[in-house]
């Protein structure tokens, strides 16, 4: 039978755009199918919009420090409403070029729920598409826990709705999501209260970040509650929302709670069954090094498959999954090692490689940590002053750098240059005899001893 297309893309987030115009750019016949907006979460209630609201807050904590540096400023509020309608503007400006970047490749784009109903087959807008290779990329949604009242809450997605700003606020949850919308929250006015299962923040993270975060975060006026298990979320008889706990504590009142407790795949409605794709104990779709499923021809890329669950990943495994199967380059996959990641909170948090304790479990004696805490020389005349923290993880007798952990103002921006490092396998004599740049915050790590 013959086919429609060469490529079949569900899903018009960063993974299935880069994907299917990568493919074009190939000689590919390539389709994306994507019902909503371009782009994804990324670029619609994730990384972008987020990224506005960080330089807002980050604009609001310098308001702050100003008077320390001579400024006489009158702050007349923030106007929550008008930054959202420049920001989504903008972003509704970002959906249009990805839509001209997919006409200018070439790309056909239907907007459509789709359904798998073959190895070969999908099902949108009534009719059926074939192509030998299709590619699942719908991407997550945010996690609601199964308890009464969950639905008063909102989540991330929620967020970027709201036409003006709490006045008190809780957050459950204790990953980047919720220490990233906390920061925003706090800075910009909201009293807020961050409400986390376990002790520590960021627990997948090398703990002094989250526990750094959490000592500056508190000094900001952030209200951590931590052991905390809610039960039940309940609007009282004045329309505010209290937060139950499992050891019986009661929480609020707020006029905001938002659940940031992890996310899911987004593969409801996808017919996964239909061709009996595999996926792990959470629900992500499972696949090989090359980003392929049990199926042959079927893949999954991006947050569906659950792994480093981040925009540039998607992206990277979708461009090098076309360069494989259009473009000649078979051996081409992308290497989930050494994946840098920011986290976008008050201050910043940057971290790519190892911690120290998956370096010790993995080379044992052989690893020799470096450490840095200082105050940065921003904050050497403001009234707060918080640290900035840095880790450098080495292993071997050459002091292979395998891990850098940062915490502080610019630590989203010094990390890509050190990420390249690792990544060429630099050591510690290298960033040793790399001249610094005085006086810069990076300068800390090729100066440690």
């Amino acid at each position: 039978m013959a086919m429609d297309y060469d490529l079949i893309v569900i899903g018009g987030g960063s993974g299935g755009l880069a994907c299917a115009q990568r493919a074009a750019e190939h000689g590919a016949r390539a389709m994306v199918i994507e019902s909503h907006r371009l782009g994804g979460t990324c670029v619609n209630v994730g990384c972008v919009p987020k990224k506005v609201m960080w330089h807002a807050a980050q604009l609001a904590h310098a308001a702050h420090d100003a008077r320390d540096y001579g400024f006489d400023l009158a702050l007349q509020g923030h106007d929550w409403a008008q930054l959202k309608a420049r920001r989504d503007a903008y972003v509704a400006r970002l959906n249009g070029i990805y839509l001209a970047n997919l006409e200018k490749r070439g790309v056909t784009l239907l907007r459509e729920r789709a359904q798998l109903t073959a190895s070969q087959s999908v099902a949108a807008g009534g009719r059926e598409y074939r192509a030998p290779h299709i590619v699942i990329a719908t991407g997550g949604h945010p996690l609601v826990p199964a308890i009464p009242g969950a639905e008063l809450g909102i989540t991330s997605d929620g967020f970027f709705e709201l036409p003006a700003r709490p006045a008190g606020v809780a957050i459950v949850g204790s990953g980047y999501v919720a220490v990233e919308l906390a920061g925003v929250f706090s800075a910009l006015g909201s009293h807020t209260t961050l409400v986390a299962r376990g002790e520590r923040l960021l627990r997948t993270f090398e703990p002094f970040l989250g526990e750094q975060l959490a000592e500056i975060m508190r000094d900001e006026g952030v209200e951590l509650v931590t052991q905390a298990t809610p039960t039940a979320l309940r609007r009282d008889a004045a329309g505010q929302l209290r937060l139950e706990l499992a050891d019986g504590r009661h929480l609020g009142p707020f006029d905001c709670v938002l659940w940031a407790i992890g996310r899911l795949a987004a593969v409801g409605d996808l017919g996964l069954k239909n061709l009996r794709i595999v996926r792990d104990s959470m629900g992500f779709v499972r696949t090989d090094a090359f980003q392929e499923t049990n199926v042959s021809g079927v893949y999954a890329i991006g947050d569906v498959a659950g792994r480093a669950q981040l925009t540039p990943v998607a992206i990277a495994a979708g461009r090098r999954l076309a360069d494989r199967v259009f473009g000649g380059q078979n051996e081409r996959r992308l290497d989930y090692d050494n994946i840098p990641t920011v986290i976008f909170s008050h201050p910043p948090i940057g971290t790519v490689g190892l911690s120290e304790a998956a370096a010790r479990h993995q080379f044992g004696a052989a690893v020799k940590v470096y450490t840095s805490r200082f105050v940065p020389l921003y904050h050497a005349i403001t009234t707060q002053r918080p640290r900035t923290m840095m880790k450098l993880v080495t292993a071997g007798a050459e002091e292979r750098v395998v891990g850098i952990h940062v915490i502080g103002p610019g630590a989203d921006e010094l990390l890509q240059g050190f990420a390249v490092a690792i990544r060429m396998g630099a050591t510690k004599r290298d960033l040793d005899d790399t001249v610094a740049i005085h006086p810069t915050a990076a300068e800390e790590l090729v100066t440690m001893r």
